[in-house]
């Protein structure tokens, strides 16, 4: 099967226009007998396991991993009844239950409910009983299952429907995974033959993706990703019951960073934020601090009636030396507790890079650009200075930062010393840049850099293997635009922008000419960073100053871009609209 995308883009816009009426982004041509969908394969096989239901994720309400109970649902826990209708709301629940570390917790569910199976049938339950005769079916805890949940399909995503002589008759969108699991299974029933429409992206467990190209490619991609995750089958939402392999195996597959620690009731997050334990296999534990001292000190594990305890024994970080119980484990985190108010939660970070040499981190900031993301000094935002403008760490010391399209040359230096690592940055002209940067965290795509009261963020920017990004960029580049929306809220504000036309040139330069043939200038960049984005900076020339923003691309087309900003909790504020003039 051939298919030819004129753009691959996240599945934020991509839902956008796959809705909408611009038939033409996509081109078919007929597949071939090699690239159809058989009933009986490894790979329908395979898709239909990733499209099944995964029901671990509310197990704190119905213990069972083979089913879900359908949102909104209402229960009473300890004694308070509050309503969930996201599935951020089982946090409410763990909450409530975390409180009292030493109470008994208790959960009730007001009936009736609907259940969904893994094939994504829905049944109504009335009582209890009907629904703990329904858990006693699933596997049991930690068994195995058919189910593939290391590894899920970014929707929409379509199959050219095809007639016997491998003509396509029809085109099927796909939107969630209860409709793949429903087509899968007629294919797999024989009642049609299909073939993918390539490519495809697939989303890892620790949020990664994959883009593949054909059947091969998808098949081996689920193969591999399939046991690359801890399911955490448990009908129960503790962890009591894990082995002390599977404990000790999961410590020392990457460094654990520290989000939040109490220790004697005391809240000490402040100062052990951040903190990256690495547990090795030899009973060594290395705490590494913000100021990059590195502390060594052991580690074992045992196991008792009330669940598995991790002792921690260091000579010098003595808020840490404890016998931690292992309370919970969630994907990715493992929460320990002690009597007298003592908590830390750790999350895994395999990017981390815990043994920091200055050979690694001149390495890491020569291979690709970076983005400034944050940048504080002396308690003021200055990272909207730099929207726009990334810096390129280059050999013999050469750092260039591209302001409007142009390259400002200056000096870069990792320098070692008793406190760790330090980067020196020298460009004139940028007096926020030029401190002694001690860093703090590193990992492949993000360097954390502080001095005294200063604090910067980069982000690392490879543009060159991004298929979305070079497809943004040759639109963006391709046409002259204009503001056809820019609102703030119910404001409408575009008739400031009557007349004006813009031109985003290919070294990151943006020219405006307004309606009296004057010309403002600025910068911009297309980049990612957990979606696509847009950055623009016009410095304070008015009437573009108001849109300086890193701009969430919502859609994108060879004659119309869509951008919005959000808020911190994911309401619209401002929209800006940009068409081919």
């Amino acid at each position: 099967m051939k298919t030819k995308l004129t753009f691959l883009l996240l599945p934020l816009f991509a839902l956008i226009m796959f809705t909408s009426c611009q038939k033409e982004v996509v081109e078919v041509t007929n597949p071939n007998e090699a690239e159809a969908l058989v009933a009986n394969s490894e790979l329908t096989t395979l898709i239909s396991s990733t499209s099944k239901m995964d029901g671990s994720k509310d197990n704190i309400i119905d213990r069972a991993s083979c089913m879900s109970v359908e949102l909104p649902v209402t229960v009473i826990a300890n004694g308070l009844e509050i309503t969930i209708d996201s599935e951020e709301d089982y946090q409410v629940i763990k909450a409530i239950f975390d409180e009292f570390e030493d109470d008994q917790d208790s959960l009730q569910i007001i009936f009736p409910i609907t259940i969904v199976l893994a094939d994504h049938t829905e049944i109504v339950v009335e009582n209890r009983d009907a629904l703990q005769n329904l858990a006693a079916e699933c596997q049991g805890e930690n068994q195995p299952d058919d189910d593939i949940e290391c590894i899920d399909f970014q929707y929409p995503i379509s199959f050219s429907v095809y007639n016997t002589d491998f003509q396509v008759i029809n085109n099927v969108t796909i939107e969630n995974d209860r409709q793949l699991f429903r087509f899968i299974h007629r294919v797999k029933q024989g009642e049609v033959f299909a073939s993918l429409d390539f490519p495809v992206t697939m989303e890892l467990a620790d949020g990664s993706t994959v883009v593949v190209h054909n059947n091969l490619e998808l098949q081996n991609t689920i193969n591999d990703a399939k046991d690359s995750c801890n399911e955490d089958d448990n009908n129960n939402f503790h962890d009591h019951d894990f082995t002390l392999d599977r404990l000790n195996s999961l410590l020392v597959t990457c460094p654990w960073v520290v989000h939040d620690f109490d220790r004697n009731a005391v809240n000490l997050t402040d100062q052990y934020r951040e903190f990256v334990m690495s547990f090795k296999e030899d009973g060594v534990v290395k705490v590494r601090a913000r100021s990059g001292d590195v502390l060594t000190g052991k580690w074992t594990t045992r196991l008792t009636d009330n669940g598995a305890l991790i002792k921690l024994e260091f000579d010098s970080l003595v808020d840490f030396s404890l016998e931690w119980y292992v309370y919970d484990i969630e994907h990715g985190r493992i929460k320990l507790w002690a009597e007298g108010g003592n908590k830390i939660i750790l999350a895994k970070n395999c990017d981390i890079v815990f043994d920091q040499t200055k050979t690694r981190i001149e390495n890491y900031l020569k291979e690709c650009f970076w983005r400034v993301e944050r940048l504080n000094i002396l308690g003021t935002d200055k990272e909207s200075d730099y929207i726009g403008t990334p810096l390129k760490f280059e050999n013999d010391g050469v750092v260039k930062l591209r302001v409007k399209g142009q390259l400002v040359t200056g000096t870069w230096e990792v320098l070692e010393a008793n406190i760790g690592f330090v980067l020196q940055i020298h460009i004139d002209g940028r007096p926020d840049l030029q401190l002694e940067w001690l860093v703090t965290f590193l990992e492949a795509d993000l360097i954390k850099l502080v001095n005294i009261n200063n604090a910067m963020v980069l982000k690392r920017f490879c543009p060159d293997g991004d298929n979305d990004i070079n497809y943004i960029n040759d639109v963006m580049i391709s046409s002259n635009w204009q503001v056809a929306l820019y609102t703030e809220g119910d404001v409408d504000k575009t008739d400031n922008y009557f007349m004006y036309s813009i031109n985003f040139l290919e070294s990151g330069a943006v020219a405006v000419t307004d309606p009296n043939n004057g010309l403002i200038d600025g910068s911009w960049l297309a980049y990612r960073n957990e979606g696509l984005f847009l950055g623009l900076n016009f410095g304070i020339e008015p009437p573009f100053q108001v849109i300086n923003h890193r701009w969430k691309i919502t859609s994108i087309s060879q004659t119309r871009i869509e951008l919005k900003d959000f808020s911190s909790t994911g309401t619209v504020e401002r929209v800006l609209v940009l068409e081919v003039k």
